[in-house]
């Protein structure tokens, strides 16, 4: 065996996504200890980072150390408990993972569905509010990034509002590349990851609670299930005393990089970042139909981070993205549950989000469909594309 030395790719999938070289430089800093002054000064900074990205003045806002997925798991095992009543707007994957998370919690789950690539259906999910009165929560996906789509955050927060009842927010895929105001749309709990439009390594997940839910969880009436993640416990390294205590040995080079990436994300500003995922995403659109790919998502719900289109029956999907990146050295993703084998997940997120990517994933596509047989014109769809950019 020898030292592993990764190929160099350019990552246009679901995530994670190309990493920003300051962020990896800053990763190779020197370790110190998860306790040292230094270090908890700059746990302060990322804090206060974080509530910039978030837009939002809450106190309980961290990153949890540990992937998006125990961000998930994070919010529902602290603000749930058993005998609880959920409901879960479910319009993808990740909806499934919510009443997942809520029934292992010995919570009942209450399922609001809409098909898969629309937008969750207001209408639906205030009357599941209606008829379930006892309801604790509802929970939702503002980026649902196994369809592209992208729901109502805002008026989904309003009915939480209106009936009483916690708002719990996926932000995965969102946080960074579309519009997102914690404070202003009255979000209780919200999780993230930062190997999406953070463009960090993976591995943490920004969360942050309302006041309203901290009380929450500081009035549980049973423990929290889970000792790691026990907010109770991590604000006591994470809170605001002068005085940390131990919790877990954090993950201290990951974090660096965590602070980097916000850093860079406040110096761009949030607007500009939220802008420059809107323009690459209008040219990747044009170039992408002029391939002749069709988008699976009505035009008002796509997410311009994370596109999700369909291609001919006759293309052979495996072969496809195979070839990019064995010629090419681009990664784009699969579909994902019942869009498995029909669409592909082609991400524009965070430092992925640049007109290079967006003129080598058209240039590319087009050339592996014509090698396949496809007759599209190549040269036409890049030429789409660059007219957006000269608009």
């Amino acid at each position: 065996m020898k030292s592993f030395n990764p190929p160099v790719r350019t990552l246009m999938g679901p995530g994670p996504s190309d990493v920003n070289p300051r962020i990896l430089e800053a990763l190779s800093r020197p370790t110190i200890g998860h306790l040292d002054p230094a270090f908890i000064q700059m746990m302060d900074e990322i804090k206060e980072l974080l509530q910039y990205a978030f837009k939002t003045e809450n106190q309980l806002t961290m990153p949890v150390s540990a992937p998006g997925s125990a961000g998930m798991e994070t919010v529902f095992v602290n603000l749930i408990e058993r005998g609880d009543k959920v409901i879960i707007c479910q319009n993808g994957v990740f909806g499934g993972r919510m009443k997942e998370n809520v029934e292992r919690c010995g919570a009942e789950a209450i399922m609001v569905e809409d098909p898969w690539s629309s937008t969750i259906d207001i209408d639906k999910a205030e009357q599941a509010l209606t008829d379930n009165p006892d309801a604790k929560a509802i929970a939702f996906v503002h980026a649902e990034t196994s369809t592209g789509t992208r729901s109502d955050v805002e008026v989904l927060c309003g009915l939480a509002a209106k009936y009483d009842c916690l708002s719990i927010v996926d932000a995965v895929t969102s946080l960074g590349g579309i519009e997102l105001l914690v404070d202003e749309w009255g979000i209780d709990a919200i999780y993230s990851g930062t190997q999406k439009c953070l463009s960090c390594v993976p591995g943490l997940s920004p969360v942050s609670f309302s006041e309203r839910a901290a009380q929450v969880i500081r009035e549980r009436e049973s423990k929290v299930q889970s000792w790691f993640l026990d907010l109770n416990l991590v604000m006591g390294y994470w809170g605001n005393d002068a005085k940390r205590s131990y919790h877990h040995t954090a993950p201290v080079n990951s974090l660096y990089a965590l602070h980097e990436s916000l850093l860079i994300l406040q110096e761009e500003g949030l607007q500009n970042s939220w802008d420059r995922h809107d323009l690459n995403h209008a040219a990747l659109v044009a170039g992408l139909e002029s391939l002749n790919l069709k988008f699976v998502v009505d035009k008002e719900f796509r997410l311009p981070q994370l596109n999700v289109v369909s291609f001919p029956a006759s293309v052979d999907d495996a072969a496809v993205r195979a070839a990019l990146l064995d010629d090419y050295n681009l990664e784009i993703g699969s579909g994902l549950g019942v869009l498995a084998g029909s669409v592909w997940r082609i991400g524009l997120m965070g430092f992925a989000s640049n007109k290079s990517n967006v003129l080598l994933c058209i240039s590319a596509i087009g050339n592996v469909l014509v090698s396949q047989g496809i007759q599209v014109e190549v040269s036409k769809a890049v030429a789409a594309a660059q007219a957006v950019y000269s608009a």
